[in-house]
């Protein structure tokens, strides 16, 4: 790549009469620094090209079907009732792998379980060898609170809460915004239904606009902002023109 700092530090070597012209010439070297910097770190825009994603026709993610469903995660602790089994009842932990031992019964999988599910499993094991209509509850110690992940170029990243009716620029005002170098047209929602991955890619501003309406978004939701590049490099282009010169102009062969 073109070494801009080491010919501006060579300036200082030249003679008066051409170090009188050093910001002309500075200038010429970020014009070329520009044209090869923003060459080599071109951005790909293409999408859907990895061989597990499919580019669809549906104008809207699919909605998750019911309310949401908490699933047992791996290190959680569980309260299970058997009625009129003591011996059954007690305190649980599932292991990495969402797993537990289980009297009678022996290790019992939870993954991709509701305490629903769990109960139903465990009943279906007691059932007619060693009970005959077994009762039998699951209770998660603590019921994290639905939410919905915000990450990329916004101000505060994190989990916010999907209580009520979240939109996405409800979400992404809930974040602060977008950054400095946030790219409003390229915002990713990214939703499982029925284990199948959708991601759905959204024009931020033509939300704020009214010129689309607003995706409604639902527990479990992840939202992800791009990143600008292009402004990224211009600022750092500008930071290499001296103050002495009086125009730099900056040519972006990048397209976005």
């Amino acid at each position: 790549m073109f070494d801009l700092l080491g010919q501006m530090r060579r300036l200082s070597d030249l003679k008066p009469s051409i170090v009188s012209q050093a910001p002309a010439i500075v200038a010429r070297f970020v014009l070329l620094a520009a044209s090869v910097l923003l060459a080599a770190c071109a951005t790909d825009r293409t999408f859907g090209v990895a061989p597990n994603i499919e580019v669809t026709d549906l104008s809207a993610l699919p909605q998750p079907r019911g309310d949401f469903i908490y699933q047992i995660g791996p290190q959680e602790a569980l309260e299970i009732q058997v009625v009129g089994a003591e011996l059954l009842s007690g305190r649980f932990l599932t292991d990495e792998e969402v797993r537990i031992d289980y009297p009678l019964l022996g290790t019992l999988n939870f993954a991709d379980k509701s305490p629903a599910d769990a109960s139903r499993l465990i009943a279906q094991g007691l059932r007619g060898k060693y009970l005959v209509n077994p009762q039998v509850r699951v209770i998660p110690e603590a019921f994290p609170e639905p939410s919905i992940s915000v990450g990329g170029e916004v101000e505060r990243p994190g989990s916010y809460p999907a209580a009520g009716k979240q939109t996405l620029l409800r979400i992404v005002n809930a974040a602060g915004g977008l950054t400095d170098y946030g790219k409003a047209d390229d915002v990713l929602i990214m939703r499982t239904v029925d284990s199948q991955n959708y991601i759905g890619l959204y024009d931020l501003e033509a939300v704020q606009r009214g010129n689309t309406s607003d995706p409604i978004l639902f527990p479990d939701d992840i939202v992800m902002v791009g990143d600008n590049p292009a402004r990224r490099r211009l600022e750092f282009l500008l930071q290499l023109v001296p103050i002495a010169t009086p125009v730099a102009i900056l040519i972006d062969r990048t397209t976005n």
